[in-house]
């Protein structure tokens, strides 16, 4: 019997539709796409069929505003550190917030480590930066906010047009991590507003080892490699054509979806946690479950430790996280949970179910009757 996977905001499993994509060009698109003879225009055709694909989904008006990238982490490196780097002159401050990924915060303090100076923004319970405090750290330095769109632990949304707004007008940048948010609810980068946004197939049925970073025109950054002249000079190296390809028909087939099934996994979210709060009294949820990701549940199991209770349902069959896959084994509670003010003890209890598209209503109830099960 298949396993019931409820952690798609660690990666999600490719669409079918995706794997023949990838596996067509792997066979069929080999030139190089910088090359003029007929093989490498193939390839260059299907890179910017990708590239309009993506640009698509995310309402980008010029499809040669998307730079692909190896991924999110890239993304958020490239913007954060290129802009940092770019404006040295304009410039040496930097917003962030204490709730954001890793790639975030490691660049951030790896920055802060060569003169640029941090501003570590709190969170509210919910996990929400508040525009006031944006506004608040803004300074004649201050050249550029980087906050995620939706925080990959918990699924509270931040208010980015608003804090866009204020952005634009002091005059600053705002790079917005987006990889829990592409594919899984509307995204208009006409009312977002922001400068620079990052991307990640894997986490929206696409393939690992591909994303994106969007940049609005004009905005000028600098490589994080030396090399080629590829994605306008500032991803150098021949393109991952095959994954591109792969990435761009997993975003024209979220394009067909994302409305309806945001809708449906709220619904079977919202039956989760109705089922785990009835099933084990003292649990809590952290986050926000009204204006949050439709998919994600983040829940603390009064006197467990969250560890032993994913290795208790991966024997049952059902396989659930612990926060982020990039930090899974770490003995030290989540940075996203103690910032929003969460005790410790609740914060090393603490599970993450998030649906995707395969997940039922009797997914959700054979999950909540094992965790029934294992903690009675």
């Amino acid at each position: 019997m298949a396993a019931i996977y409820l952690d798609h905001n660690a990666t999600t499993p490719p669409a079918k539709e995706v794997i023949e994509a990838q596996a067509w060009a792997m066979s069929n698109i080999y030139g190089n796409p910088s090359t003029l003879y007929a093989s490498g225009s193939a390839a260059k055709k299907v890179l910017d069929d990708a590239r309009t694909k993506v640009a698509r989904l995310i309402g980008a008006n010029d499809p040669f505003e998307v730079v692909f990238t190896s991924g999110g982490t890239e993304s958020d490196n490239l913007a954060i550190a290129g802009i940092c780097r770019a404006k040295a002159k304009q410039g040496d401050h930097l917003i962030t917030s204490m709730a954001e990924h890793k790639a975030v915060l490691r660049t951030a303090a790896l920055l802060e480590a060569q003169g640029v100076q941090v501003t570590y923004l709190p969170v509210d319970r919910l996990g929400r930066v508040a525009p006031d405090d944006v506004k608040n750290a803004i300074t004649p330095r201050t050249i550029l906010v980087s906050l995620m769109h939706a925080n990959n632990e918990v699924g509270t949304l931040n208010p980015i047009a608003e804090i866009a707004t204020l952005c634009r007008e002091t005059g600053v940048l705002l790079h917005t991590d987006a990889v829990q948010t592409y594919g899984r609810i509307p995204l208009d980068l006409k009312t977002l507003g922001v400068d620079l946004l990052s991307l990640s197939a894997h986490k929206s049925y696409g393939p690992r080892g591909i994303g994106a970073l969007w940049i609005r025109s004009g905005t000028v950054l600098s490589p994080l490699f030396n090399g080629g002249s590829q994605e306008r000079g500032l991803r150098p190296g021949t393109e991952n054509v095959a994954s591109a390809h792969a990435m761009g028909i997993a975003a024209e087939l979220a394009m067909g979806r994302v409305e309806d099934e945001s809708v449906r996994l709220r619904e079977i979210r919202d039956c989760l946690w109705h089922g785990i709060s009835v099933a084990i009294p003292g649990a809590k949820a952290h986050g926000d479950l009204i204006n949050g990701l439709p998919n994600t549940l983040n829940v603390s199991i009064p006197d467990w430790e969250a560890e032993k209770l994913v290795l208790a349902l991966d024997s049952e069959g059902i396989e659930v996280g612990t926060g982020s896959a990039c930090t899974t084994g770490q003995t030290t509670p989540s940075h996203v949970l103690l910032a929003m003010g969460v005790p410790p003890k609740n914060a090393r209890s603490s599970l993450r179910f998030s649906l995707g598209q395969d997940n039922s209503r009797q997914d959700i109830e054979v999950a909540v009757a094992a965790l029934s099960r294992i903690c009675h």
